[in-house]
């Protein structure tokens, strides 16, 4: 079986990964989280060294339970950038059989992006759902907010149903505008960080956290 995501820490690592949560949870005061969302909360924190995150990071009622079990059946990822799957552990992917795609830098995605004048993340997202990965992933949006509102865009035509959507790109055009087109939605579930802020290596902080909740659950008994 493989390694739980605490077990593949050296003792040493385990140790400032806790005295780290520690100092967190003793240095955000108060929060409105429920028990299941502050984990992840945490995790970007941790990530970031920003507390901001503890107020910015929102969260759909269902969005944590709806990420687990897309998680616990091997539901794909879907990122919008190649960085995020970088940065995610193959092991702890593996354990659960999911798989992260991404068509950022596929050359029939930069040629459609000329042709028609729009960004490679939007015809990134529309080659995922060619391929059928937008029914029942979780997209993971960390760089481009056009990424984003194409997602958004298919859904509302009934093209797209992903399990869970991380919406946290950041920059300076437009990403609090895709994310407030986001938190206004009612289905699919989503979890995203407020205005600019933002970021591949927080998405990849909320995935990681998914990740060990999923882990809790399936190691019970």
């Amino acid at each position: 079986m493989s390694q739980n995501l605490t077990e593949q820490l050296s003792l040493a690592g385990r140790r400032i990964e806790r005295d780290s949560f520690a100092v967190i949870d003793r240095e955000s005061g108060p929060h409105a989280y429920s028990d299941s969302q502050w984990p992840l909360v945490r995790r970007l924190i941790h990530s970031s060294g920003d507390f901001d995150f503890n107020g910015l990071t929102r969260f759909h009622p269902k969005a944590v339970q709806a990420g687990i079990d897309a998680v616990r059946v091997g539901a794909p990822i879907v990122a919008d950038v190649a960085m995020i799957g970088a940065g995610l552990s193959r092991a702890r992917l593996a354990r659960f059989g999911v798989e992260v795609h991404q068509f950022i830098a596929e050359p029939e995605v930069i040629a459609a992006a000329r042709a028609e004048g729009n960004t490679r993340a939007v015809q990134a997202m529309r080659e995922a759902q060619r391929r059928g990965l937008l029914a029942g992933c979780i997209l993971a949006v960390g760089n481009a907010p056009t990424a984003l509102l194409e997602v958004l865009r298919l859904i509302r035509e009934g093209r797209a149903r992903p399990s869970l959507i991380i919406g946290m790109p950041v920059g300076f055009v437009s990403p609090a505008e895709a994310k407030d087109a986001l938190a206004v939605i009612e289905d699919p579930p989503w979890i995203l960080t407020t205005g600019r802020k933002g970021g591949s290596t927080l998405v990849v902080a909320a995935i990681h956290a998914l990740l060990a909740l999923a882990e809790s659950h399936q190691d019970k008994p």
